[in-house]
């Protein structure tokens, strides 16, 4: 029998001075400011903990121009979740601001899709226009860990617990999965960055960064039927989430963490989502 878990959003990271031709292509308004958010997320039980991608750290921040508010592991610690004591990370993709605090976690166990090692390791990283949102000295992380038996690897579907399953969709990155997860509220999804915004995946926008658009659109028509209803998908960067999803923390520093596996808080799902 499955069981049933706590899915929380840990909101790390925050960037401004983006448009919505950052967020959407062929979007009639590209020029309106469009904001993003940078979340990880636990699901919990009284059997079991599991991470979801490890956020990006403070030196990454700055590499990039992009700084955190809170290292995602101090967020974690925050919340009373100690990085060493948590034995099973998924990481959706290898993706800098998903996969880059790998090393926060010293005793996991990592759940990756096959597509992503050899898409992140392979020919196509070659070319900058591919291979700029991965950062070098992360999928080398990965690569250790692979060769000291820490990561369990699945190809499309696969089972990380009772009631918490990995669903490849691609599109953004090649071996993308998104997180099923068993609530009192039904299915809850974790899109991570299979949508990155409410409106890619409603509206069928395409995100900028793009593997492959047919797969990214596949992935758009999935995530709702992965889910108990469309109300339970959780877009991975959108800063709607925290409008319609109860708080349950806001920091001094601007992080904050949202609790998802009750659902939206009454009538927000129906003020904004568009």
């Amino acid at each position: 029998m499955d069981e049933t878990y706590e899915v929380y959003a840990l909101k790390y990271a925050q960037r401004g001075g983006r448009t919505r031709g950052d967020s959407f292509l062929f979007d009639d308004d590209h020029a309106s400011p469009h904001d993003i958010d940078y979340y990880i997320w636990l699901i919990r039980n009284e059997n079991r903990m599991i991470v979801v991608d490890t956020g990006y750290d403070e030196e990454e921040g700055i590499r990039r121009g992009r700084p955190v508010l809170r290292d995602p592991a101090v967020c974690l610690a925050d919340f009373g979740v100690d990085p060493d004591a948590v034995e099973t990370v998924v990481v959706t993709h290898l993706h800098y601001d998903h996969a880059g605090s790998l090393d926060r976690f010293a005793n996991a166990r990592f759940h990756l899709q096959e597509a992503e090692m050899a898409y992140a390791t392979g020919p196509c990283m070659c070319h900058q226009a591919l291979n700029h949102p991965f950062t070098a000295d992360h999928v080398c992380q990965m690569v250790r860990k692979v060769y000291s038996g820490r990561v369990v690897f699945h190809d499309g579907v696969g089972s990380v617990a009772p009631g918490v399953e990995v669903h490849a969709l691609g599109g953004h990155s090649r071996g993308l999965q998104c997180v099923r997860v068993k609530t009192n509220a039904g299915w809850l999804v974790l899109a991570s960055d299979a949508s990155h915004y409410y409106e890619n995946f409603r509206r069928r926008k395409l995100f900028p960064i793009v593997e492959n658009a047919e797969a990214m659109l596949e992935g758009f028509r999935r995530l709702p039927l992965l889910a108990s209803n469309a109300k339970l998908v959780v877009p991975g960067h959108d800063p709607l989430v925290r409008q319609i999803f109860p708080s349950v923390a806001e920091g001094a520093e601007g992080t904050a963490i949202h609790r998802l596996d009750a659902g939206p808080s009454a009538g927000k799902w129906e003020q904004f989502v568009p």
